[in-house]
């Protein structure tokens, strides 16, 4: 059964023009993870310096594992680190609470 998550991340005011054009040319390879993970309908969404982030998987806490043993995913939460204002916690970022689904 697919499992959905979302997040809201809050990047640095003078560093989202950055922040954008990174997730404009995501890594090929941070990519290959994603999908490697099973992560699918991977959408960011933004609000002045907010980011609301959404994905699917059929398990997220598998997805979380891979990726925590993936290098290419170190080395991507390293480079967003510093345009955060706080960085994503090693275990991914907080998930919204769902209140209302349509199906």
């Amino acid at each position: 059964m697919t499992q959905r998550t979302a997040f809201v991340l809050r990047v640095r005011p003078e560093r989202v023009e950055e922040y954008v054009a990174a997730h404009r040319e995501v890594w090929p390879e941070m990519l290959d993870a994603l999908r490697s993970a099973g992560i699918r309908n991977y959408t960011i969404f933004r609000h002045g310096n907010e980011m609301f982030g959404y994905f699917e998987a059929d398990d997220l806490e598998a997805a979380a594992r891979y990726l925590a043993q993936q290098e290419v995913s170190t080395r991507w939460q390293d480079a967003m680190a510093e345009l955060l204002e706080q960085r994503v916690p090693d275990e991914g970022p907080p998930p919204l609470e769902e209140v209302f689904r349509l199906d």
